[in-house]
Order: structure tokens, then C-alpha cells, then sequence
């Protein structure tokens, strides 16, 4: 127990340097942006195309582009694998508690499986289960919309925003 008082005090390292003015007003217009999109697309072709894991996902690809978790890859096979699970656990076995602590721990193991991991995306089995649990069965269209064409949307916008706005390319690999 004294181990891990003493682990829980920290490493007492310095904080990560804070971003500049530039970086702040560049992260904020991207995710406005992507999700602007999103948005928009649901209003005016009547298909759902948000998840409130999405604004985690804009968190990343914007404020951290550089980073494995902001990856198209990571991005897309993250939430699709992600609600796929979510959608098998509550199919087979309802909402009981043990079937969302299931589906989140399957889903993290998938991710690091494929290579896809996306923290964000980790939500998405949670975000199934409350909307199963709160308003019935919701259909495998899920997957569809809105999952794989908001991420692919988001996706989109970040390649294209942050090619347009920052030195270095986006993404830093596919496959």
C-alpha cells in the first residue's frame, strides 16, 4: 500500500509546455469546423452523424495531428470497431452493468489489436448502451450513421485543414 501512496504522489515532472496563441485559435477553427460539418450533414440530409465522442476525436486531430491516436487509420478503425462491439455486446446480452464494462475492455483489446486505437472512441460502447438502455434498440445502421461516415467526415476535414494550415504533413501514414 506504501508503493502505491508513493506512485500516486507522481514523477514531479514539469508540466508540457503550453501552446502558442497560433496552435490555441488553429484547434479551436478545426474542430469548429469538423464538427460545423458533421452537423450540417445531419441537418440537411436527415441522417445522424453525430457522436458525442466527436468532439474528443477534434480534441486530437487538431490539438495533436502528430500523434498516432489522430491518424485516419486510428480515427476511423477506432470508432468503427469501437460501435461494432458496443452493438454485438448489447445485442447478445442486453444492458445489464457487466455488459458495458465488457464491451469498453473488448473494445480497448480490438483496438490495440488492429492498431486502430483511438481514445475517443473508447466512449462509443458507452454512448450505445446509454441510448439502449434509455430508449430501446437501436438498429446495426448505427455503425453506419453515424459512425464510420461521421468519423470518415471529421476524417476528412482534418486532412484537408491540417495540410492547409501546418507545416508538416497529415496524415503521418495509412496502412
Amino acid at each position: 500500500m506504501k508503493n502505491l501512496l508513493t506512485k500516486l504522489k507522481g514523477d514531479h515532472a514539469a508540466l508540457p509546455p503550453a501552446f502558442n496563441p497560433k496552435a490555441v485559435l488553429l484547434a479551436w477553427l478545426g474542430g469548429f469546423i469538423a464538427i460545423a460539418a458533421v452537423a450540417l450533414i445531419t441537418t440537411n440530409l436527415s441522417y445522424m452523424l453525430i457522436l458525442g465522442s466527436f468532439g474528443a476525436s477534434c480534441v486530437i486531430l487538431f490539438a495533436y495531428p502528430e500523434a498516432p491516436f489522430a491518424q485516419p487509420r486510428n480515427t476511423i478503425g477506432g470508432h468503427f470497431f469501437s460501435s461494432l462491439v458496443g452493438l454485438l455486446f448489447v445485442s447478445l446480452f442486453g444492458v445489464a452493468w457487466w455488459v458495458l464494462a465488457a464491451a469498453v475492455g473488448t473494445a480497448i483489446a480490438v483496438m490495440m489489436l488492429t492498431k486502430t486505437v483511438h481514445p475517443p472512441a473508447g466512449s462509443n460502447p458507452v454512448i450505445i448502451w446509454l441510448m439502449v438502455a434509455s430508449h430501446g434498440i437501436i438498429g446495426w445502421d448505427f455503425l453506419l450513421f453515424p459512425t464510420l461516415i461521421g468519423a470518415i467526415v471529421i476524417t476528412l476535414v482534418a486532412l484537408i485543414y491540417n495540410n492547409l494550415t501546418r507545416e508538416g504533413n497529415y496524415p503521418k501514414y495509412w496502412f
